[in-house]
């Protein structure tokens, strides 16, 4: 009698990454959203054919909603249904931990940013960040330490030379 081998998660779940959003934004918090979608954005998300740079999280009597996130429609999608790309889509979430997001938004400068679409479990989710606006000064600060790693990287290379 063998044992029945556990499917596993594929090495790539990602299928969107907003990577803006870590420069733009410190992120203060990460919570993890269920996704309301029709079918045809389901085979375009296996497709890969996702993007989340200018998208954002609004929360709208009670519930939170992701705009701004483009889905494109694939080819062989059915034509009964209008496949429209920019569509409001409902995100998935316990209703306490709204209620805690409402309290931190309300507050001068918090937001609520998507970072990733993802696979969990053959669904879609969303990982939404709790995030404060970054002024101009921190981003050249990133700036600057992205380009400080760059010259250590380079510089132990040519020492292993």
């Amino acid at each position: 009698m063998s044992i029945p081998s556990k499917k596993t998660a594929p090495s790539d779940a990602r299928i969107a990454e907003n990577k803006k959003a870590a420069f733009n934004y410190s992120i203060e918090e990460r919570h993890e959203c269920g996704l309301v979608l029709q079918g045809w954005e389901v085979k375009a998300l296996r497709a890969g054919k996702a993007q989340l740079t200018e998208g954002y999280v609004i929360i709208r009597d009670g519930e939170l909603f992701l705009i701004g996130c483009l889905i494109s429609p694939l080819r062989s999608t059915s034509s009964h249904l209008p496949a429209d790309s920019a569509r409001t889509r409902k995100l998935l979430m316990h209703k306490a931990e709204i209620q805690r997001l409402i309290g931190k938004v309300e507050q001068k400068g918090y937001t609520l940013v998507p970072l990733n679409l993802h696979w969990k479990n053959g669904c879609v989710k969303c990982e939404v960040a709790l995030a404060k606006g970054k002024a101009e000064h921190d981003k050249r600060d990133t700036l600057k330490e992205r380009e400080g790693k760059r010259e250590v990287e380079r510089a132990m290379k040519q020492r292993q030379r």
